[in-house]
């Protein structure tokens, strides 16, 4: 094998990946797929499932199992039903209407949290680690952070909130697995056009929206990522060569973070 495939290649490895049926997590599948891992998409709708597992390649490694990732009995049968995996995307999430703070539902507060923190990282973190310090299995999981991580994004109290929770909380498991041989990490999308932001940022004719405008001021790259630009992070961060990397989250987000006055 080459130096590449040695280091970065997953060929071997199994990945279960929630929330499987979104257009990042699908980039994902179809990144750990060319590089030979098999795949798991998990979600709660099955021909959303069966949709995205259409578009992908090497449909032979990938298996699709419908579970509702907020209950914990249906994540465990879920995963005795999937079998024996290594690798663990937390992908799960979502958020709501962005509104102002005294117009926010405590309700809908809730419900995207739960969402996004419960069960898009620490429930099925807690699950899976358990398993995999029982069989003694070096897993790695990847978390789905975002840039309301790093600062609030306007209007989405419960999504920023959330997230700002899932990188802490990537720490903290890191933090706590690391004897177990098992790591942690996390990526920060930046503004990527996928199913959920699309026409927040663009508009039918292709042209940023004003929101989407305002989100290009502040991109040096001066354009929006391509899903499958974050694939080859995902699989750096869950791949032999990053075997000494944990704790962290990774921006990927054509310098965001960077931009200043």
């Amino acid at each position: 094998m080459s130096y590449l495939e040695t280091q970065f290649g997953l060929a071997g490895h199994k990945a279960v990946i929630t929330g499987g049926g979104g257009a990042i997590c699908g980039a994902i599948a179809e990144g750990f797929l060319r590089a030979g891992a098999s795949v798991a998409l998990w979600g709660r709708h099955m021909s959303v499932l069966e949709e995205k597992k259409a578009v992908l390649p090497f449909q032979e490694r990938i298996t699709l199992q419908e579970v509702d990732l907020s209950d914990e009995e249906a994540v465990k049968s879920a995963l005795a039903e999937t079998g024996d995996c290594d690798i663990l995307v937390n992908g799960v999430g979502g958020s709501s209407c962005r509104m102002p703070l005294v117009e926010a539902d405590v309700a809908d507060f809730e419900a995207v949290v739960r969402q996004n923190l419960v069960a898009g990282c620490f429930l099925p973190t807690r699950i899976f680690a358990r398993m995999w310090i029982e069989k003694e299995i070096p897993g790695c999981i990847l978390n789905i952070a975002s840039m309301g991580s790093y600062n609030p994004l306007s209007g989405a109290w419960a999504y920023s909130a959330a997230k700002a929770a899932v990188m802490n909380q990537t720490m903290a498991h890191a933090r706590e697995l690391a004897p177990y041989g098992i790591r942690v990490n996390a990526i920060a999308p930046g503004f990527f056009l996928g199913k959920q932001n699309r026409k927040l940022l663009v508009q039918d004719d292709g042209t940023p929206t004003e929101r989407g405008a305002r989100v290009l001021k502040h991109t040096p790259a001066g354009r929006f990522g391509e899903v499958a630009e974050l694939a080859p992070a995902a699989v750096f961060l869950c791949s032999g060569g990053a075997g000494f990397v944990t704790g962290v989250t990774l921006p990927v987000d054509g310098g965001y973070l960077t931009d200043n006055i």
